[in-house]
């Protein structure tokens, strides 16, 4: 007996490692309905992001994605020298002409088991927020990290051309993306689709607190609430698990490098499926 089309999600694909691209050349649907909602760090390299989603759009019914750090990134051997705003407009430009929805498009509803749901790609980056917690500016948070040799790659090769600061950048796009949730069908709960955590709690487990500064944004803090999630998939951290926020499910589902899967066994399988209509249930059942 086949199964029935479901809405699956991934993130931290990171296929310039040999084996996560056998990995993403193995993935496929189990119906020829399912979604695949794709939670940014595809890969750094242009072409690469290109060959990855177009073998999923190929293969899923639909794929959604929200853009990680390391396809905003401006590498050194890559090609397409673009940076910033400008090189998040071309990857939004390659998604549409490979059939990819991303931030910029109409959010999608699924319709499937578990549905109806409006399905909410995000891009709002992070603006160092998340701060060491002896700090109390960014600058404080920035030294204590290079103190301890904890930086992110983005302050080498994420730009914010044409912002004048990632965090600049980040309140662009909070804004720009609060207007879009306010336009939504209030109606249908929504699934949140982003980089990062929309909530700082996930980061608590970091082996490396310093980092936490690279992963969010206090003010999507109550996202989850005001906007009707009735679950929230990110990535980013490398940390697969389900933890609730108010009631409300959050999915990390990373597949992350090799050295961090194979931790966990010898074949990766960080692919989740996401039930919103069972979430929104969950939350609506009475306390105590």
């Amino acid at each position: 007996m086949s199964l029935p089309p479901r809405l699956r999600a991934v993130s931290d694909l990171h296929i310039g490692y040999p084996e996560n691209r056998s990995f993403v050349r193995e993935l496929r649907p189990g119906n020829d309905g399912d979604w695949l909602l794709v939670a940014g760090d595809v890969a750094e390299r242009y072409a690469d992001i290109e060959w990855a989603l177009g073998l999923l759009s190929s293969r899923f019914a639909r794929v959604v994605w929200a853009p990680g750090n390391h396809e905003l990134w401006t590498p050194p051997d890559d090609p397409v020298r673009l940076r910033g705003a400008e090189r998040y407009r071309e990857l939004v430009r390659l998604c549409r002409r490979l059939g990819v929805v991303t931030p910029e498009d109409p959010y999608p509803v699924w319709d499937g088991e578990g549905g109806p749901a409006t399905i909410a790609p995000l891009f709002v980056l992070y603006d160092y927020t998340f701060r060491v917690p002896e700090a109390s500016t960014k600058q404080q948070s920035l030294d204590l990290a290079y103190e301890a040799g904890v930086v992110c790659t983005d302050e080498a090769l994420l730009h914010p051309d044409p912002y004048p600061s990632r965090e600049a950048w980040c309140e662009a796009r909070v804004a720009e993306t609060e207007r879009r949730l306010a336009e939504r069908d209030r109606a249908l709960p929504t699934v949140l689709v982003n980089h990062y955590p929309l909530v700082r709690a996930p980061t608590d487990v970091l082996w490396f607190p310093q980092f936490a500064q690279w992963c969010g944004t206090v003010r999507t803090r109550d996202w989850h609430l005001r906007f009707g999630a009735s679950t929230v998939v990110y990535g980013h951290l490398h940390i697969p698990r389900t933890t609730f926020h108010d009631g409300v499910r959050f999915e990390e589902v990373s597949l992350g490098y090799p050295r961090e899967w194979r931790r966990r066994g010898p074949v990766p399988d960080p692919v989740r499926t996401i039930h919103p209509a069972d979430d929104v249930r969950r939350m609506r059942q009475p306390s105590g």
